[in-house]
């Protein structure tokens, strides 16, 4: 029990810490890289709560969207690298109220609300994942399929979009030449 409230909060921490990175770098490419992290950190807290099914699924999403997401800024971002020296921070002062009203409010939630009883016995981990497969597959399905459709989609597309295209013209004149 110990070991695991040990590895929720490392990887909690891990989870925060990687979040404060995606704001302070000044790369797109190094915020994806650090969004990434702390969202696999999240994963890995699944994980040290034996919830085996949402970790992994968890892990998977974030890699996937953020794959798609470095095709998309490495082709239409000017200086996806951030050599440029861009500041990605903006309303300074408002983001940083907001960020404290709204942990203030986190917190006051995490700590005074009624959270119910609880529970003295949790379904093993095969009933949690059976449930949450008739979940998903039950009224959730068309979401699920829908959302797997348009990202298959955009990925087709941004690489179509980033190959270049080649026009039989183009390689008879590049043969004259030669």
């Amino acid at each position: 029990m110990y070991a695991q409230a040990f590895f929720v909060a490392v990887f909690g921490l891990a989870a925060i810490g990687f979040g404060v990175v995606v704001f302070r770098t000044s790369s797109m490419v190094r915020s994806a890289l650090a969004l990434l992290f702390s969202q696999t950190a999240v994963g890995c807290m699944f994980l040290a709560m034996q919830t085996e099914f949402l970790g992994v699924l968890q892990i998977m999403m974030m890699a996937t969207e953020m794959s798609i997401m470095a095709i998309f800024m490495v082709m239409f971002m000017m200086d996806p690298g951030g050599m440029g020296g861009m500041d990605m921070t903006h309303q300074k002062r408002f983001s940083i109220g907001a960020g404290v009203v709204a942990a203030g409010v986190a917190i006051v939630v995490a700590f005074w609300a009624d959270w119910g009883p609880v529970t003295a016995e949790a379904p093993d981990a095969a009933m949690q994942t059976r449930a949450l497969g008739i979940e998903l597959l039950g009224r959730s399905m068309l979401i699920f399929e829908t959302a797997g459709v348009t990202i298959l989609t955009a990925m087709i597309a941004a690489t179509a979009v980033a190959i270049p295209v080649q026009t039989t013209a183009n390689s008879a004149d590049k043969e004259d030449t030669e």
